[in-house]
């Protein structure tokens, strides 16, 4: 079972739910260490005090301090941060709820299961579970951890309850200056996008191709070197990056692809082209030939 990164509690209008707080992710992620070149030794960053000159300070000596000024540091312990005058710093306060199509999916970070804590825990955890589920809304609620606090959306995973951690508005640079410059897309040319995104739908993503093949790329590196082998090869692009000259023929070549990759019969009508206007096919028709 997870450890338990926080305990409080839900409230929910007059409702108190107790709970136990555990993350809902695992990093199966590569992790490297730092050594020594010429002799494979660990490199280690140790802890020291700049106005002493001795060794490593150990942690019971380490404490949390705000810094005013280059000369005045006010320090803040652990007892203070727990007894914060807030209502949010020992529960998970619910404020509101909204339908989950009208939050940003930008504003949504991490998630976190909420386990119920005790038997008492199971009959308002259930009750805030059904609620949630038959009112198709999420819960945006307020909570305070690590030194700050956050803004939250709680919904409901397969009869579980799932925080998610969530930036407040402020944190959210505006795009518009990263808008494209303006231009013309004809019709065309998104209904080819649209049968590509058709070829490419897919009902879940528990297929192979949602593996992290970087993960695995390490790993073979890592016990070729470990068995003193070669190293695994590096597969060629069937194309190589270039300059995308004609949209339209990307779009099929890029739709034949994909249902080549799906097994599926790799002929694909092309998109249809711009329509030339009456005017300019009939000055084309009536066009004269050079004389030789």
């Amino acid at each position: 079972m997870p450890a338990t990164i926080w305990s409080g509690a839900v409230t929910f209008g007059l409702v108190t739910l107790p709970i136990r707080v555990q993350s809902a992710t695992e990093d199966h992620s590569v992790r490297f260490h730092q050594y020594h070149m010429q002799d494979l030794g660990r490199v280690r960053y140790r802890r020291f005090c700049e106005l002493e000159d001795r060794g490593e300070v150990p942690n019971t000596e380490i404490g949390k301090g705000y810094e005013m000024s280059k000369t005045q540091m006010i320090p803040i312990t652990d007892e203070e941060l727990r007894e914060l005058p807030l209502p949010t710093a020992k529960a998970i306060e619910i404020d509101a709820f909204v339908p989950l199509g009208s939050i940003d999916p930008i504003r949504i970070g991490e998630g976190y299961y909420l386990a119920p804590d005790g038997a008492v825990a199971a009959k308002p955890y259930k009750l805030l579970v059904q609620a949630l589920g038959r009112s198709s809304k999420v819960a945006v609620v307020k909570y305070a951890w690590s030194g700050r606090e956050r803004l939250g959306l709680l919904r409901v995973r397969d009869d579980v309850l799932v925080l998610h951690a969530m930036y407040w508005p402020d944190e959210i640079r505006d795009p518009a200056e990263l808008v494209p410059p303006a231009v013309d897309v004809d019709e065309s040319e998104i209904k080819g996008a649209l049968a590509l995104m058709d070829t490419m739908t897919v009902d879940d993503l528990e297929g192979p191709e949602f593996v992290d093949h970087y993960t695995e790329a390490l790993e073979q590196i890592i016990e070729a070197k470990r068995e003193e082998r070669p190293l695994p090869e590096v597969p060629e692009h069937e194309q190589a990056p270039g300059q995308l000259l004609d949209l339209m023929a990307a779009l099929n070549a890029s739709v034949a692809q994909a249902r080549e990759a799906r097994g599926e019969d790799a002929g694909v009508r092309e998109m249809p082209r711009k329509k030339q206007s009456a005017k300019k096919a009939a000055k084309k028709a009536t066009r004269k030939p050079r004389p030789a």
